[in-house]
């Protein structure tokens, strides 16, 4: 019998809201169907698309969300579901009485309208090209059959930032891989939280794909939906509108700002179209149209600039995207590099940029392993790969990846170079130990060198051109000779094409050219200047007119100021300041900017004392007396050194003044003819000449010598510092070796307690499997409930008797419909539970038969009340006979009590369960007298009752006759007994006497 009834259908409701339902037969779907597509339209500008995949469970959660969204959102509505092929669908004729808007199902071809909802047919697949639905074939292996992938795919192609994809209750991973396609193209994805699933399969999936913008209940997602298709970011990012042209570039700026100290990226760099985009993605998101609203929450929500940092990143990839381009990898690639090699030189070195959470990376690991091992090659290998993001290279780094790659992987490979674990797949240590990676700012930090191949795919999209320009001149200095050069299909080397030739036009692969290293910018970028100097640059365009202040200071420098140069700490020139191959000029052999070695004859003593004495006093120094050779004279001169501080490190200007105190006439160097009287003048010139340079070569000397032995005092505290922290480090090691063995101590403590345990669980998996087996074999109907009432456990009779299923486990004893007329059932059970006593109960089943209901509580083994246990046993033989006896004894009473003739019943002791009047007279007594007395004691022991001491024989059976003496009448009577019921039930055996007289 069946324990519930199946209930019915609801009639369906009469509602205003319901509108004729669109019943259209589907167009046959060929496998050339695409060839019958008409041109792509776009969609109108501020139309988006949504996307709203489901599986099991999906009827429930798509009425809860067309429900709460209104019918003049102005939304494209796109309903998928997993169907059985060979099922006609009824969700049209289901979802039109729950919203005022047409439902349509999809035929080919169709053309979406804004308020529309489209549910997507049986065993066909579902695409959008442009404004138009297209079907296709249902591919046959059920394994690549995922549909809600394929749509979303399509979306984001077609519609880009006006996409958005809901994913809700079902079974599997369908949609996970497709909600990165939307968000790879800016659109907005959302998922139905999982505890409000039914079938929590899908949405735990695309959850954990980490891209998920909003997580919300059906409901709550169909208000969201309605508010969303009234954001700019909606509105303007349709083909033809443009998203974040209300930003400012001076809010830009500021939000630049906020990202600067937390991130240490600089995004003055990168497309501003595409940042504008993700601005006002964001804003969508938090329900913002201000973008002075938005800045304030990055202000004071530093956990929204952290979030604005990671979507503004776009950590979007798979493992083997595109993998025609592995293949090209290793067809063209590999054997170029490896061909040649031998183990035992360096390591072939590859670097993957912008690897986000490491799938490209390992993907090219795996392909290099399987083309190592195909072609019997023993040469290590290095990847090396680097993104901006630390959270990226953190999960990078752990390599464990959701169940969704097995869409990407083929299975020889998952099998291979994945180990499942916990419902996840972790990469293999083979794979691992190639790659290491680390974070990196492509736009500040050093690359690495001597490289065999470059990975930089879709990372350059998203910076300008000069910086593209600066990265590929970067790239080519990190190759080595004939190194390649990998890119995005929507990347090129652009102006830096001399660098490189083209070694596979279709799949971006350039190889280093045999050129002179292309020379890397030394300017400073903006992000290092200070930020008045940003600002400024900014509001002017950095390519204003020069106003005429600035042009009448340049004049009056170029005229006016003595010539000089800036030199950096180290004494190298930075820039030259007017005229100055007087004083400078370029020494012999290798190429310098040394302001020593450049100097010319009579300047370098000065210089050298001006330098030291400038750097160590850190104001201006001026030398004058000097002289400069200028071809065969001497030139008065006096230099000047001020020191000065920009950008965070130390400069010097040297200025070179020909206007002294000194005669301007030059002091010769050459033997000419003069005149014989001045012999003594021309000594005493060039003895004072030497003389000045003595004495400044002393200077100098003397403060060199001050300066050694300075830096001997700081080696010697240095030295004594790192003697000290040379025995603190010492103490540390001792320490660490100390906690090394009390770790070890401690880990054999935990081995220890590890095989009990082990031992523990063993033993309760041998008692658990002796309860599972004790109860299946034992024929008693056993249920165990918990304290909250729940089935715990039941035996296979009770599964029998009281009709139960195995998916009762864990329901309420109340909420089931049992097999037993007890309607009282959950209070008996409350009240044995509260009064810890037992109770017992008779009990019938819908066929009638009996059972004796047994209730006691469960106790823990600490004596803790935990429940309750029922157990029923089969009491119909007893009752029915129980109930027979009771009747044959109604009956035998009445036969007594109509009779005229002495008779009595008696039991299976001769003791007198029930006389009439006539019988009790023969004795002189009343019937009441006689009842509970035996034959032996109202006759006397002179009876002969020897043949009725031990009455057997079945109903009906003649015991011997009695002769017995009455007192009452004063005569012989003899007494004859009949057995009236079975002595098979010995406790109800009875005898009927009939008194006659002799």
């Amino acid at each position: 019998m069946a324990r519930k009834k199946a209930g019915r259908r609801p009639a369906r409701r009469a509602t205003a809201r319901a509108r004729p339902v669109r019943r259209v037969n589907r167009n046959r779907v060929d496998d050339d169907t695409t060839s019958t597509v008409a041109s792509d339209s776009p969609l109108p500008r501020g139309l988006a698309v949504v996307g709203i995949g489901a599986s099991a469970g999906g009827l429930e959660v798509f009425t809860q969300l067309i429900e709460a969204l209104p019918a003049d959102a102005g939304l494209v509505v796109i309903l998928l579901q997993h169907m059985a092929p060979d099922h006609e669908s009824g969700l049209v004729y289901l979802l039109s009485s729950h919203t005022r808007m047409p439902v349509t199902e999809v035929t080919q071809n169709i053309r979406v309208r804004a308020n529309h909802i489209y549910v997507v047919p049986p065993n066909v697949r579902m695409e959008l090209f442009g404004d138009r639905l297209v079907l296709s074939p249902r591919p046959s292996d059920r394994s690549r059959h995922t549909p809600i992938d394929t749509f979303f795919a399509s979306m984001a192609k077609s519609v880009g930032t006006s996409a958005i994809a809901v994913v809700l209750s079902g079974t599997a991973s369908d949609g996970a891989l497709g909600l990165r396609d939307i968000k790879a193209a800016g659109g907005i994805t959302i998922v139905q939280k999982p505890e409000t699933a039914k079938f929590d399969g899908m949405p735990r999936a695309a959850l954990a794909t980490g891209i998920v913008d909003l997580v919300m209940s059906p409901a709550e997602i169909g208000a969201e939906l309605a508010r969303i298709a009234d954001h700019p970011y909606t509105t303007r990012s349709a083909p033809g509108g443009r998203a974040g042209e209300s930003i400012a570039d001076t809010q830009l700026a500021r939000v630049f700002d906020l990202l600067k100290p937390l991130s240490g990226i600089d995004f003055r760099q990168y497309k501003q179209p595409t940042i504008r985009r993700r601005l006002m993605r964001r804003m969508a998101l938090h329900r913002i149209d201000d973008v002075e609203g938005y800045l304030r929450i990055l202000k004071a929500n530093p956990s929204e600039v952290r979030a604005l940092f990671q979507d503004l990143l776009i950590h979007v990839t798979r493992f083997f995207r595109e993998p025609e381009s592995f293949d090209a990898l290793a067809a063209e690639v590999f054997p170029n590099i490896f061909d040649g090699r031998e183990p035992s030189n360096r390591p072939v070195r590859f670097w993957v940029c912008g690897c986000a959470t490491g799938e490209e990376a390992y993907s090219l690991a795996i392909a290099t392993i399987e083309f190592l091992n195909k072609h019997d090659l023993q040469i290590p290998v290095q990847i090396f790969a680097t993104d901006v993001s630390e959270t990226a290279i953190e999960h990078a780094r752990a390599g464990v990846y959701s169940h969704t790659i097995a869409n990407d992987v083929r299975p020889e490979r998952l099998r291979r170079f994945f180990a499942k674990a916990d419902g996840s797949f972790r990469i293999s240590k083979e794979v691992r130990d190639l790659c290491v990676f680390a974070r990196q700012d492509l736009t500040k930090d050093p690359p690495f060198s001597r490289l065999d191949l470059i990975l930089c795919r879709n990372v350059l999209i998203y910076m300008d051109a000069a910086l593209q320009k600066r990265l590929i001149g970067v790239f080519h200095y990190a190759l080595n000779l004939d190194g390649f050069l990998m890119l995005g299909h929507a990347e090129t080397v652009g102006a830096q094409a001399s660098l490189f030739s083209v070694s596979h036009k279709k799949h971006k692969i350039h190889r280093k050219k045999s050129v002179a290293a292309a020379v890397m910018p030394m300017a400073l970028s903006l992000g290092k200047l200070p930020p008045a100097i940003q600002r400024k640059r900014i509001e002017t365009g950095m390519a204003g007119e020069k106003s005429l202040e600035h042009e009448t200071n340049r004049l009056m420098l170029e005229r006016f100021a003595p010539p000089g140069v800036v030199v950096d700490d180290d004494v190298q020139i930075i820039q030259f300041r007017g005229q100055v191959g007087p004083y400078l000029e370029p020494a012999p052999g290798d190429a310098s900017l040394n302001l020593l070695k450049m100097a010319r004859e009579g300047l370098l003593y000065g210089l050298r004392t001006a330098l030291t004495a400038a750097r160590k006093g850190r104001k201006p120094v001026r030398r004058s007396g000097m002289h400069v050779r200028s071809g065969d004279d001497w030139l008065p001169l006096a230099i000047e050194v001020v020191p000065m501080t920009a950008l965070g490190r130390q400069y010097f200007l040297v200025l070179f003044d020909e206007s002294t105190d000194q005669p301007s006439k030059p002091v010769s160097g050459r033997r000419k003819a003069t005149r014989p009287d001045r012999p003594a003048a021309r000594d005493s010139g060039k003895m004072a000449l030497l003389q000045r340079e003595l004495a400044a070569s002393r200077d100098y000397l003397q403060s060199i010598i001050q300066e050694l032995e300075a830096a001997n005092e700081e080696l010697q505290s240095a030295n004594e510092e790192i003697l000290s922290s040379n025995e603190e480090l010492q103490s540390t090691n001792e320490e660490l070796d100390t906690a090394k063995e009390e770790l070890q101590s401690t880990n054999e403590e935990l081995n220890t307690l590890n095989e009990e345990l082990q031992g523990r669980n063993e033993e309760v998996n041998r008692v658990n499997s002796d309860l599972v087996n004790l109860l299946a074999s034992v024929q008693i109907a056993i249920v165990i409930v918990s304290s909250d009432l729940r089935i715990r456990r039941f035996t296979p009779m009770a599964e029998r008797v009281l009709n139960l299923i195995p998916g009762d486990v864990d329901r309420v004893i109340g909420h089931i419909n049992p097999n037993i007329d007890c309607p009282d059932l959950e209070q008996l059970i409350i009240e044995s539970v509260e009064t810890v006593a037992p109770i017992e109960r008779d009990v019938r089943d819908r066929q009638g038969k009996w059972y004796s209901l047994r209730i006691r509580p469960y106790k823990s083994i600490g004596n803790k009340i935990d429940g309750a246990v029922l157990a029923l046993f089969d009491v119909d033989q007893l009752k029915r006979s129980e109930q027979r006896a009771q009747l044959a004894q109604g009956l035998a009473y009445a036969v007594l009590s109509a009779a005229d003739r002495p008779l009595a019943l008696l039991d299976r002791d001769l003791r007198v369960r029930q006389t009439n009047e006539p019988f009790a007279a023969l004795f002189g007594l009343r019937a009441n007298d006689l009842r509970g007395r035996t034959l032996a004691e109202i006759g006397g022991n002179g009876w002969r009752i020897d043949g009725w001491a031990s009455p057997d024989g079945a109903v009906g059976t003649q015991l011997p006759p009695v002769n017995v003496t009455s007192r009452g009448i004063g005569r012989d009577l003899v007494m004859n007994g009949t057995i009236v019921q079975s002595p098979d039930d010995v406790d109800h055996t009875l005898i009927l006497v009939a008194a006659e007289g002799e």
